[in-house]
């Protein structure tokens, strides 16, 4: 698949003055929550009404959702307020029941993006639709699996594409529900600039105050457009009730948010060669630096060898990531950025040492 600019083709049809919104509830309640929540959003900045109709859940006896009776809703909805529909689809059978009804937008959302086998039987329900289908990052942070998903859509003829980013899953505890790790989603983008790629700061963050933030950091990335969920009185929510937003504070949200420009005057471009000359010198340092520091990394791997000790020291690794942490934030660093760099560093310096041990 190479990036082609008809990818945006669709995006471009929109007209619009602003990044595209998709928002609405997590879930299909009632008939009655969709036509009010749609009518409440259909004077906005909103242009695709979206609702969960089948709900994977990660473990049994939880709120799946209504299921079809849901998209008979969808369609009085847009028959009502004039928004295009949109909604998760998981299997072959979700694709020709949203199909049958004439659902605008289909997502395939992280479970299923994870699994090729389901995104191909996707594929080939909806080879050659003329709906626009988007595909979530998988769960796990695979940006080949992600992309992977993306090619066997495209193979299948569907021109209408494009990507969600919503986060990853994570065992470690951070302030968000699902870890952006925007490199993978900054690399895709780098791949394929013209290939629409769309912020769900909902599922990212699982907390309705953490919104505007991740979404502006998401435009400030010039990413294309936002899905988040909104819904009448989330506290009562069927489902995801912490991440999903009033109308009221989805409109608030729009007026927040900041659209920067794509460049800037000849004399912010002086500006910027001079600091990113900076940046470059700063990063050659860096890495100068972190081969020094494996260089110890293997010296120490060798005592270790000569003394028969294990590599792992888990008291001395302990040390050094709280003291780095207090120091980070001295420097203006999070403890979150802190944790992360110097795991990687740790492991790195782990890979040298065990090298030396089995040499």
């Amino acid at each position: 698949m190479e990036n082609k600019k008809e990818m945006r083709n669709w995006l471009n049809e929109f007209n619009l003055s602003h990044p595209l919104v998709i928002a609405g509830p997590c879930s299909a309640e009632t008939e009655e929550q969709v036509l009010k929540i749609a009518h409440e959003l259909k004077d906005s900045d909103v242009s695709v009404f979206r609702a969960g109709i089948w709900k994977p859940r990660t473990r049994p006896g939880g709120f799946e959702g209504v299921g079809e009776i849901g998209l008979k809703w969808l369609k009085k909805a847009k028959a009502e307020t004039g928004l295009l529909m949109g909604t998760e689809v998981a299997t072959a059978a979700h694709c020709k029941l949203a199909l049958e009804n004439d659902i605008d937008v289909l997502w395939v959302g992280a479970r299923t993006t994870a699994n090729p086998f389901a995104v191909q039987e996707i594929a080939d329900t909806l080879a050659g639709t003329d709906k626009i289908v988007l595909i979530k990052n998988p769960v796990n942070p695979d940006m080949a699996l992600w992309l992977g998903g993306v090619e066997r859509l495209y193979a299948a003829g569907i021109k209408k594409l494009g990507v969600i980013h919503r986060g990853f899953s994570t065992y470690e505890k951070t302030k968000y529900r699902n870890i952006p790790e925007w490199q993978i989603a900054i690399e895709l983008q780098n791949k394929f600039p013209d290939l629409p790629l769309i912020i769900d700061p909902s599922h990212i963050t699982g907390n309705r105050d953490m919104i505007l933030e991740v979404t502006q950091e998401a435009l400030d990335l010039n990413y294309d457009g936002m899905i988040i969920e909104t819904h009448n009185d989330p506290e009562n929510a069927w489902s995801d009730a912490a991440q999903q937003v009033t109308p009221d504070a989805l409109k608030q949200i729009f007026k927040d948010l900041k659209i920067r420009k794509v460049s800037g005057d000849s004399d912010f471009e002086h500006k910027m060669t001079k600091l990113r000359a900076n940046i470059d010198v700063l990063d050659a340092n860096l890495l100068d630096l972190l081969g020094k520091r494996m260089k110890v990394a293997d010296e120490i791997g060798q005592v270790k060898k000569d003394n028969n000790v294990a590599v792992l020291q888990s008291n001395r690794w302990n040390e050094i990531q709280a003291k780095m942490i207090a120091e980070g934030a001295k420097k203006g660093l999070t403890e979150e950025f802190i944790i992360k760099l110097f795991k990687d560093i740790h492991q790195e310096s782990i890979g040298h040492q065990e090298k030396i041990l089995n040499s």
